[in-house]
């Protein structure tokens, strides 16, 4: 679980932490405030209500603390993964808001249970303080029909809501809006790719400043293949491994969610440092999974461009985006005929905000540091003000 706690007067970071293998022996949080160096202690934390309960205790903590009172405390932003088409924006929680975020539990039963422990715990801890939820949906619920009805029959979408969602709004709405301030020019009147890369990975088509498109789907297993997810496949793979396999539904779900993605096609890790560890040695299993990778976010930019009718510029963000370099180059390499080119030495840059385009490029390839944090805080300032 992540944190930050921001003065918004002037965004300044007062203090961010993070709280790691929560649920796992040897769990911990670590807290940085400011330039000082980070604090880390040990502590078991069996979910994420001790979880808050930490977080809460650094931040007032006497030495390494910055606010005496958890009055001081204004408001609380809460990332949500899942709100369905209920919320189609950031919302102050109240018993029906909270109640729909349950009701949402069925479709995201790995992220909702989590996220509605961290509220509760921040309603009892800080009584009184205003509680904000921010959907990772809510970003897309602009798509238009034709891009988030599947081909079933309709009234799966009508009875039971099956339909694409789209995730990582929060990221994807963030960044467009900084590379628009980038550029100069008014999100309005661009055309933009965003590719949040990561972990869990996403593409956006954004159109005029909103979403109009998105790869992940129902779930966040949709779209480009993943850490640990397979993305898309042929649906008839997953009732072929049910009949020759015999695996179970949830034993299915287990191996495309966990098993596969870059772990699964290069047997080495899930982490793209480790494989291009490995991709240097020599491993040319996990060199195909890099260039599985690259290809598909290759294959979405293509698609998108076409769905908007043109691209103005391709956005690179999160862990992969911002600092694995040949993934950047091995996705722009063949993009030369849509505008796209690449100055490779900026295209050393890591983790800033910077444009890495040649001079003559059509069309500008953005490197964003995705601030999620930040654009919840955002969002809990409007709510209350």
């Amino acid at each position: 679980m992540k944190y930050q706690l921001i003065e918004m007067e002037n965004e300044q970071v007062l203090a961010k932490g993070l709280c790691d293998r929560i649920g796992m022996v040897n769990s911990f949080a670590k807290q940085t405030r400011g330039a000082d160096e980070p604090l880390i202690i040990d502590r078991g934390m069996k979910d994420h209500n001790d979880a808050i309960t930490a977080v809460v205790e650094l931040l007032l903590d006497q030495e390494n603390g910055v606010i005496k009172d958890v009055r001081e405390i204004t408001a609380v932003g809460h990332r949500v993964v899942h709100g369905a088409e209920k919320f189609s924006d950031s919302m102050i929680i109240d018993d029906e808001v909270l109640q729909g975020i349950k009701d949402c539990i069925s479709i995201a039963p790995l992220h909702n249970p989590p996220n509605i422990i961290g509220i509760e715990a921040c309603m009892k801890l800080l009584p009184g303080t205003p509680n904000i939820a921010v959907f990772d949906t809510a970003f897309h619920q602009t798509m238009p029909k034709r891009a988030y009805i599947y081909a079933l029959p309709y009234e799966y979408y009508e009875k039971n809501k099956i339909r694409k969602y789209g995730f990582h709004g929060t990221s994807h709405r963030y960044v467009a809006t900084r590379a628009a301030e980038m550029l100069g020019r008014p999100l309005e009147e661009l055309k933009i790719v965003t590719c949040h890369l990561g972990n869990g990975s996403s593409i956006c088509a954004v159109d005029g400043g909103v979403s109009v498109d998105t790869s992940m789907g129902y779930t966040p297993l949709d779209g480009l293949m993943m850490g640990t997810r397979s993305g898309a496949i042929d649906p008839a793979v997953v009732t072929w491994l049910m009949d020759n396999k015999d695996l179970g539904s949830q034993e299915v779900n287990d191996l495309m969610n966990k098993k596969s993605g870059i772990l699964g096609v290069s047997g080495v890790s899930s982490d793209f440092r480790d494989i291009t560890d490995a991709m240097n040695s020599g491993n040319e299993r996990a060199r195909l999974g890099i260039e599985m990778f690259t290809y598909q976010v290759k294959k979405y930019i293509g698609q998108y461009a076409a769905a908007m009718g043109g691209v103005d510029a391709v956005v690179f963000t999160a862990g992969i985006g911002e600092n694995v370099t040949h993934v950047r180059m091995g996705v722009v390499q063949g993009l030369e005929f849509l505008g796209v080119e690449v100055d490779a030495e900026k295209n050393k840059a890591m983790g800033q905000d910077i444009d890495i385009s040649m001079p003559s490029a059509k069309v500008r390839t953005l490197v964003v540091a995705t601030n999620e944090e930040l654009a919840i805080a955002r969002d809990t300032a409007r709510l209350l003000n």
